[in-house]
């Protein structure tokens, strides 16, 4: 197994990218992990004798986080995250992890290496969790201008990661909406939800915000740009809740105040846990022909670790070809109900 990891990529590139890699390593022996990325700036983070299991691939240029994607990956075909993501079109690599530009990331997987048989669109596929654990929310801003046939597609590509990668047997698949009625929502959710009634999917109906982190199903499906939204507000709640209790905290007298915080500390050791971004280490871009892993750009060492872990856990499961495999088992009925989706438009 190889992983290719875009070590100049994010806000604190590339000692935490590098450090994290290290940090891994020894759990992954029969992994290769390549850091293609500026050598001499690499190798500041490495140890004199790094482990064996970690090359570097060599770079010269570098996308910032604000650079138009696709403008980025024409104009810089040596930068790390290109070179990263070549890698696994070249067959050189199994996987491929950025916390650098989502949109060039996206953009390289993409055009790069293309979609999996039969799907339309690709989509972002980040954890999240729940009062039963933890589910998936796809998509996250993959793409904002979706149709029905996107939306059907991102729920059966995330069961099937849910299945062979977290051993849930039949997972369920929900439908952000307004409300629980059929009858909530605008043109596109209606649409969907009718495609889903007939489609071979473990399918719940609509949910609503209130009821996300319920745990009602391991799957929500949503537009990328609601579901980009729905993930800035909630990592920006975790932040308001945890800084109100810290102030409120400062207002006490010293004794009070320690008592306050030992009794507290155990709750939001456990809601840290839960709710910050390096625990699950990235977000798995569904669709395309290969393992793409889309780390926070704020990624620590610890995240790092864990979107190589995550990447490792699809390659061995190879969740690709699985997907594949759900879509060519339904062929027929994929294709009868896009055909009924446009005859109603």
């Amino acid at each position: 197994m190889r992983i290719a990891i875009d070590a100049m990529g994010g806000d604190h590139a590339p000692e935490q990218v590098v450090k994290g890699t290290l940090q891994i390593a020894p759990e992954l022996p029969d992994a290769t992990l390549l850091l293609a990325g500026t050598e001499p700036a690499i190798r500041k983070y490495l140890p004199p004798n790094p482990p064996a299991n970690i090359k570097i691939v060599p770079t010269t240029e570098v996308i910032g986080m604000s650079e138009h994607p696709v403008d980025a990956i024409r104009n810089k075909r040596d930068s790390s995250l290109v070179k990263a993501a070549k890698l696994v079109r070249d067959n050189e690599a199994d996987a491929f992890i950025s916390a650098g530009n989502t949109g060039a990331a996206v953009a390289s997987a993409t055009i790069l290496w293309g979609f999996l048989s039969g799907i339309k669109r690709p989509g972002i596929a980040v954890r999240f969790p729940t009062k039963k654990g933890v589910s998936y929310i796809i998509d996250v801003g993959a793409n904002i201008y979706c149709h029905p046939i996107h939306l059907l597609q991102y729920g059966i590509m995330t069961a099937v990661y849910c299945k062979y990668v977290n051993n849930i047997a039949n997972p369920r698949v929900g439908l952000l909406n307004i409300g629980e009625e059929d009858s909530k929502g605008n043109e596109l959710v209606q649409e969907t939800l009718a495609l889903y009634r007939k489609a071979p999917v473990n399918f719940i109906g609509n949910i609503e915000g209130q009821n996300l982190f319920n745990g009602d199903c391991e799957v929500v499906v949503c537009e990328g740009f609601v579901g980009n939204v729905i993930l800035k507000a909630t990592e920006g709640f975790a932040d308001f809740f945890t800084s109100t209790i810290m102030d409120a905290l400062k207002g006490l007298n010293g004794d009070a105040a320690g008592s306050a915080m030992n009794g507290l500390k155990p709750a939001l050791d456990v809601l840290k846990k839960k709710t910050q971004y390096d625990e699950y280490g990235g977000a798995q871009l569904m669709g395309v022909n290969g393992i793409c892993i889309i780390s926070h750009g704020r990624s620590n060492a610890k995240a790092i670790a864990n979107a190589i872990k995550v990447a490792a856990q699809s390659v061995k499961n190879h969740v690709n070809n699985e997907i594949v495999q759900e879509l060519h088992k339904t062929k027929l009925t994929w294709l009868d109900l896009y055909k009924s989706w446009k005859t109603h438009r």
